[in-house]
């Protein structure tokens, strides 16, 4: 006999995220700043080639995204990586994963909030100084803690709203931009002289920068109405879009700057200056704007749950879940930002994107092998997603992870995996609550 479904069941579904929502809360936490700072750093890296770069870290992001998929098909709570490394590693492995998850989103959300009055004083100039970046950082950052702590529906319809109109602008880019692309800026197409694996290597690890995010999803899964059934394919079409959105935006800079994209300090906004002039160029500014300011609404969503996780099994202050009166934990949220907003304010953010990037890897890696433990684990368990050619994907997803680290500088894999040594003496602290 079917058990009726309570009045409380029905009022938490009420305020949890639908596919649609699910959809544009991923692309949103993904396309950001970066996409209006990758095509020069492409060409100045690897030359028209970028587009390959482009498509290799499209399909490295994939494989990682089909092994979250078919990891989030196992899970309803909230945590991602953090819930995957515990369940398939054990507690001190989830817990240095939930440490650095959550450290680094908070690092990451205060760059933003620079970023934020970065692309702002590039439109008003008069704004550019400290005390001014200062006070745009806190009512940013405060603005966006209030928004959270009133609900999950109303962070919900601010997100949904300012991702549709942030891609606006880039969208029109590229549907004009096409008809002005020059076919031979793209020759040579793989530039001579120091092109190599190294350099190869070199470009994918920076712009694999543009496709961090994909993770910020599966954080969230305790919001969803059926994270189970709607995260696996939600994460697909997040991925494949936004892989599609970047290539073509960066065959539109090539083909309209040529070999001055290199040395192009706004690409975007310059391509579309040529193109349409100052109405393309404020067009793009506005979208900058929108963009950052999309994906700081996303991180502030997101970052307070990756400490939520780690309280509901005891490895954090269980006070950091306790919900007010609109269902939101507001301790972590209130936390969350005001760490964010130290962070923002110090000012200290000269190799934080690399960092951020590189240490992604330590959710990403751990979640590639926890496909192949649960699949010895769980096999009992129901999931509605399993990806296809068994064992392929997640080695392929690992080996090449590995294989970028390997090319990376050590002093950015320093500061990038430090956070799991500083979580060390935290974890022996905490242990005893561990459940």
């Amino acid at each position: 006999m079917k058990q009726p479904i309570s009045l409380h069941t029905t009022v938490e579904k009420s305020h949890k995220m639908g596919f649609w929502t699910i959809l544009l809360f991923g692309i949103n936490g993904i396309i950001g700043s970066g996409i209006f700072l990758l095509p020069n750093e492409g060409m100045k890296l690897f030359g028209p080639a970028s587009l390959l770069v482009l498509a290799f870290d499209a399909l490295l992001i994939l494989t990682i995204g089909l092994c979250f998929a078919e990891d989030a098909s196992l899970f309803k709570e909230t945590g991602g990586p953090y819930v995957y490394a515990k369940a398939a590693f054990g507690n001190f492995v989830g817990y240095e994963v939930g440490f650095v998850t959550w450290a680094i989103r908070i690092i990451a959300e205060g760059t933003l909030y620079v970023g934020f009055a970065t692309a702002l004083a590039g439109v008003f100039p008069q704004l550019n100084d400290d005390v001014a970046k200062d006070i745009i950082v806190t009512i940013l950052a405060l603005s966006l803690m209030t928004m959270n702590l009133c609900g999950v529906k109303v962070a919900s319809i601010i997100n949904n709203t300012i991702t549709v109109s942030k891609l606006v602008p880039l969208v029109l880019f590229i549907v004009v931009g096409i008809w002005f692309i020059n076919g031979s800026n793209f020759t040579p197409f793989i530039p001579t002289g120091d092109t190599n694996t190294s350099s190869f290597s070199l470009a994918a690890i920076t712009m694999f920068y543009v496709f961090t995010g994909v993770e910020g999803a599966v954080v969230a899964a305790g919001e969803m109405k059926n994270p189970q059934k709607d995260l696996p394919r939600v994460l697909i079409i997040i991925i494949l879009a936004v892989a599609v959105f970047y290539i073509l935006i960066q065959s539109v800079c090539i083909g309209v700057l040529g070999n001055s994209l290199a040395t192009s300090v706004t690409p975007v906004q310059d391509a579309f200056g040529g193109i349409a002039g100052s109405f393309g160029k404020y067009l793009i500014a506005i979208g900058t704007l929108l963009s950052i300011g999309g994906i700081c609404v996303s991180s502030s969503f997101i970052t307070p749950r990756s400490g939520v996780a780690m309280a509901n099994h005891g490895m954090m202050p269980k006070m950091l879940a306790n919900k007010n009166r609109f269902g939101v934990p507001y301790l972590a949220i209130i936390i969350s930002a005001l760490l964010g907003l130290v962070i923002a304010l110090s000012g200290t953010f000269g190799t934080l994107a690399q960092i951020s990037a590189v240490s992604r890897f330590a959710q990403y890696i751990p979640s590639c092998i926890a496909v192949l433990v649960f699949r010895k684990t769980m096999k009992k368990r129901e999931s509605n997603f399993r990806i296809p050619f068994g064992w392929l994907i997640p080695v392929v997803a690992v080996t090449i992870s590995l294989f970028l680290l390997s090319q990376t500088e050590i002093i950015n894999l320093i500061w990038g995996f430090g956070a799991l040594v500083v979580a060390v003496p935290f974890y022996f602290l905490s242990r005893k609550n561990f459940r």
